[in-house]
């Protein structure tokens, strides 16, 4: 079986600067992975240096992602961040209203720009696996979003006398527990990912613990006090029937 640390040493001795190295397939089969542009007799120089400590070292495959492969990356993430954002709003103004779709997509996107940012904040890598944590963290916010949403209109019906912001606070209170204690061993899975799974899901996992995390945020404080600046009230969801109306078909 090959030695990960064995390998992540000698390429670092060989002046390769912070090599990926993961088991991949079996024991006996490693993947490296290295940043930079390109160089003729790259390949060689990585052989040269890993046959310094086993010469029985064999090269199956190379590959080389070039800046087109990022392009398209960049561009079909985002179309791909763009769908499920419009899916979202959609589903919830059918499911809800239509001030709570703006309310949980302007969460999304507050969630999505802080995980990004802090990615481009930190100078980590954004590659296929932080982008599928990304849509990952979509789904996982938008999930609070409506608990809470279906709260909310839950307590405009039973709460007749309240005002709208009692009615948010007395919601956001009762769902508060639910949420931290998710969020809680939803992290703690994500931590065990961190350390232990390796370096190939490292951005995965950190991406998906800055979600999680900012996630649990925007669910208690963005997408509430968006309603309110909007002037949600009870009849945006029960809509009032008019005096006599009742009578009106009657001779």
């Amino acid at each position: 079986a090959a030695e990960l640390s064995v390998v992540r040493s000698s390429l670092e001795e060989g002046g390769f600067k912070n090599p990926v190295v993961v088991h991949f397939g079996s024991d006996s089969e490693v993947l490296i992975r290295l940043q930079g542009q390109p160089e003729s007799g790259l390949s060689d120089q990585v052989m040269t240096v890993l046959r310094v400590a086993n010469p029985a070292v064999e090269l199956r495959r190379i590959e080389f992602v070039g800046p087109q492969i990022g392009e398209e990356l960049r561009d079909d993430g985002g179309l791909g961040m763009l769908a499920a954002l419009a899916v979202v709003m959609l589903y919830v103004a059918i499911r809800f209203q239509y001030k709570f779709s703006i309310a949980a997509v302007c969460a999304l996107v507050h969630d999505v720009i802080i995980t990004l940012g802090f990615f481009s904040l930190f100078g980590v890598e954004f590659d296929l696996t932080v982008l599928a944590a990304v849509l990952a963290v979509i789904g996982y916010s938008l999930n609070d979003t409506i608990v809470v949403s279906d709260r909310i209109r839950e307590n405009f019906r039973l709460l007749r006398v309240a005002e709208a912001s009692e009615v948010i606070n007395e919601s956001l209170t009762q769902t508060l527990g639910r949420t931290i204690i998710t969020s809680l061993t939803t992290l703690l899975v994500l931590f065990a990912l961190f350390f232990i799974g390796g370096e190939l899901i490292h951005n995965f996992s950190i991406a998906l613990i800055v979600g999680v995390a900012v996630g649990t945020y925007s669910s208690i404080y963005v997408a509430a006090n968006i309603l309110l600046a909007m002037d949600i009230s009870r009849e945006d969801l029960m809509p009032t029937e008019k005096e006599g109306v009742e009578f009106d078909g009657l001779p």
